[in-house]
């Protein structure tokens, strides 16, 4: 096994590592750099720290959980209970509701990191991450906001970018000639703006749902593309969060079995959401997250907004025009706004030179949950497990954990290295 100071060495002798490149300033990291200051690399900075292991986060925003801040509506909660959301060794204060808002998760991360000690390197953006396979060691060349390079260089590589880097999407046709108000839900804050107006939703997932609801109290006329089959739960069922209820079951139920009680659950509730427009999917909702990570949306009233006709559901679009859209069964409609809700996808292919662990496609582990969290060379990933806070938080615990024995390992060895030296000089 290669001791730390055996590596230092190698960077002593190395004469890429005795000086800069050009202004490119070097710093070499004694435990992991994690690439990430969200909710999932901060759970992995906090497990290291418990485990006496040092680490240095970068961040491309000037804050934590910048996705948080930045680019999620102002009604955003969490959407289950805050118990299965707190991340490792420090719960919810008690005074939180239930499903706390997205001010207080911001509130909650803050406090996480100041009781672990967690300061970010913030604007500092990840242009590439390779391992050199000369020095045994990963170069993480980083590019700040005054255009500052650096290169932090270390045995550990924690990825916590998460699976919702980056907005998408979708090219439609004709969009280009709208002429009308265009976002995507990270710019959408409230539908204060949008008051009377007619606002196409495209994406009926969680935040397409919300939208939907947001619009219609800030007395907007909002509608839905329904592109595929969704499955529509509510969030409590037996005065018990769905969630929650599922995950009981689970330990004593085949999934399909906690499936069927959802969705007769689901229909004693809502009745049949064909009739409305919301077709669902053939295979059950826990079971199609599994296999597809596809998660089904927990209903916060917007199913009576679309009952009630106040949300109107339209197949996929067609084409666009100057404020007209035509959908797929020749209907054609005037709107004044467009709000894509369509989700987000991982950045990981675009600065980490790395193809064995994580898939170009889609920039996920190509090892499925809960396999996908640690690859070759002391490569890591924390939070791409589609299962939101909880799966972050099972992985920084397993990721810590793995690099405290090779920690430990390293600093016993050098401890006998350093032992024999001095009892030979004796």
């Amino acid at each position: 096994m290669t001791c730390l100071r055996e590596l230092q060495g190698k960077m002593a002798n190395d004469s890429h590592f005795n000086h800069d490149h050009g202004s490119r300033r070097r710093v070499w990291v004694p435990g992991p750099v994690i690439v990430g200051a969200g909710q999932s690399g901060l759970a992995a900075a906090a497990c290291l720290k418990d485990k006496g292991v040092p680490s240095i986060v970068l961040e491309r925003s000037n804050c934590i959980a910048s996705l948080w801040q930045f680019k999620t509506y102002d009604r955003l909660r969490l959407h289950l209970p805050k118990k299965f959301c707190e991340l490792p060794m420090m719960p919810f204060p008690e005074d939180y509701p239930m499903y706390p808002s997205k001010q207080q998760f911001v509130e909650y991360l803050d406090g996480y990191a100041n009781r672990f000690g967690i300061k970010p390197v913030f604007e500092q953006e990840v242009e590439s991450a390779e391992y050199d396979e000369g020095v045994g060691l990963w170069r993480v060349r980083s590019v700040g906001l005054k255009g500052d390079e650096m290169e932090y260089v270390c045995r550990w590589l924690v990825v916590a970018t998460g699976e919702n880097a980056e907005a998408v999407v979708p090219e439609i046709k004709g969009m280009e000639n709208f002429r009308g108000v265009v976002h995507h839900t990270a710019e959408y804050k409230s539908g204060s703006g949008l008051r009377s107006k007619k606002v196409l939703v495209v994406g009926c997932g969680n935040s397409g749902m919300e939208v939907c609801m947001d619009l219609c109290n800030h007395n907007a006329h909002p509608s839905l593309v329904v592109r595929d089959s969704v499955h529509v739960l509510p969030r409590e069922v037996l005065g018990r969060s769905t969630f929650g209820l599922s995950m009981w079951l689970l330990k004593w139920l085949p999934i399909r079995l906690v499936d069927c009680f959802l969705l007769i659950m689901s229909w004693l509730i809502f009745g049949n959401t064909a009739s409305v427009g919301l077709n669902r999917p053939k295979v059950g909702p826990l079971e199609l997250k599994g296999k597809t990570g596809k998660t089904p949306v927990l209903d916060v009233g917007t199913l009576a907004k679309i009952k009630s006709g106040d949300i109107k559901i339209h197949p996929s679009i067609q084409s666009v025009g100057n404020h007209r859209v035509q959908f797929v069964n020749g209907r054609v409609e005037q709107f004044d706004a467009i709000i894509f809700a369509t989700g987000y996808k991982s950045n990981t292919p675009s600065w980490l030179k790395e193809k064995d662990m994580f898939s170009e496609k889609d920039g996920m582990p190509r090892k499925p949950f809960p396999h996908g969290w640690k690859g070759e060379h002391g490569l890591y990933a924390v939070g791409f497990t589609r299962r939101g806070l909880f799966g972050s938080s099972m992985d920084a615990k397993r990721v810590s954990e793995d690099i405290e024995k090779l920690w430990k390992a390293e600093a016993k060895h050098l401890s006998m290295t350093v032992g024999r030296s001095f009892t030979l000089q004796r």
